[in-house]
């Protein structure tokens, strides 16, 4: 008989229960895959929307039709898409839109749709500011960039997005959270 090291054998690859034997496939959602040129069309389609002033039905078809199988692009394409309809969008409208949104009967699940897009969108790292040249001043310092207003655009995006997700949690509650982070299909 040959000599068998016993220590180099792999018990788990013997035991039908191991998560060894266990395919690790089944985690990963089956979605369709998307063309950017797919996305940039919806992105034109819910834009004609928010340019004809319906906002809601601009965000509701921008929620019902995620792009879960699209390349980074074509997800960064309905990422502004959908940033640019919560900035259309009034404070004081937030409220009865997500109210509406909520009844509707998917509404759950648009809900937890527009969560994921709030976090995405507060996760997106600042645009950075091309460097301007030094300008002289009669003090005698130069000065690079006013300090008011530097980024002002990215300050205001992140504001509407916690603005809705304050909302959001207050009408669809923690579980919206919950579901979103235990969600493997991402945005």
């Amino acid at each position: 008989m040959a000599e068998v090291n016993w220590r180099t054998i792999n018990i788990d690859a013997l035991d039908p229960d191991s998560a060894y034997n266990f395919d690790l496939t089944t985690f990963t959602p089956n979605v369709q895959p998307v063309s950017t040129a797919d996305v940039q069309t919806l992105a034109g389609q819910v834009k004609q929307l928010l340019r004809g002033g319906d906002q809601e039905g601009a965000l509701v078809g921008a929620l019902e039709n995620v792009p879960y199988g699209a390349d980074t692009q074509g997800k960064d394409i309905h990422l502004a898409t959908i940033t640019e309809i919560l900035q259309s969008i009034r404070q004081s409208e937030m409220t009865p839109i997500l109210q509406r949104l909520q009844q509707a009967p998917n509404g759950t699940e648009l809900c937890d749709t527009l969560m994921k897009y709030l976090y995405k969108g507060m996760a997106q790292p600042p645009p950075v500011q091309p460097a301007r040249a030094a300008a002289p001043q009669q003090s005698g310092f130069s000065q690079i960039g006013s300090r008011v207003g530097a980024g002002e655009g990215q300050g205001h995006a992140m504001s509407v997005l916690l603005s809705w997700h304050e909302k959001l949690v207050e009408l669809a509650g923690p579980g919206s959270i919950v579901r979103v982070m235990s969600d493997r299909r991402t945005v």
